[in-house]
């Protein structure tokens, strides 16, 4: 898949959950419903235990779903990922080796910043898009309105305290896509048998997103 399919992978599904979790076994559960819920693209971070284990298994079994790898801070891990089929990588910050790794291999990286320097800065070194991280600290929608109005051409997506109300001010505001964490992810839902509402998140948060969108 070339970068141009891949962006427009995520820029249509419009939704990146962040899915952190202790064991890859409750990640694999929360990957199923937020699939469930029509969401297809997904970030698979770094800090679940056996995560590149996990992204290598989870593409071969869902070859209809796009899998990023997140949290990745150096060029080794993002070697790893990328064998492992990931198709893109994201962090939290912007690190100029894994941008590297990434452009040498002609995939997505989505490296994180937050100012308008840094953001640029991004941008500079290579960045695909950028995850403009924690967006909620600094104004959220309005934020994202207020960096796209001197900056349109740039793909923002917003993460850090983005919810399922507020995902589709941010899609109002420019924002390239927008990624959740524990909004969407609720990881207690799977622990105690509730998972359909997961799905059932997933699935409002994608058409708040679409009608967004139009």
């Amino acid at each position: 898949m070339t970068k141009d399919q891949v962006l427009s992978r995520i820029f249509t599904c419009g939704v990146l959950p962040v899915i952190r979790a202790d064991s890859a076994d409750e990640a694999r559960q929360v990957v199923d419903a937020i699939c469930e819920g029509g969401i297809d693209t997904i970030e698979i971070t770094l800090t679940i235990p056996d995560a590149i284990t996990l992204i290598r298994q989870l593409t071969r079994e869902f070859p209809g779903i796009l899998f990023g790898a997140g949290t990745v801070m150096d060029a080794d891990n993002a070697r790893q990922c990328i064998d492992a089929g990931a198709n893109f990588i994201i962090s939290p910050a912007t690190v100029d080796e894994v941008i590297r790794v990434c452009n040498e291999d002609e995939t997505i990286v989505m490296p994180g910043a937050l100012t308008p320097t840094e953001i640029v800065a991004a941008v500079g070194v290579g960045a695909d898009a950028v995850k403009v991280f924690p967006v909620g600290a600094v104004g959220g929608a309005k934020y994202i309105r207020s960096l796209l109005a001197p900056l349109p051409d740039l793909k923002l997506v917003p993460t850090g305290g983005v919810t399922v109300e507020t995902a589709s001010e941010c899609i109002e505001a420019g924002a390239f896509a927008v990624g959740l964490g524990s909004d969407l992810v609720d990881i207690e839902a799977i622990r105690t048998g509730r998972s359909s509402e997961i799905t059932e998140t997933a699935r409002r948060l994608r058409e708040a997103v679409t009608a967004a969108r139009q």
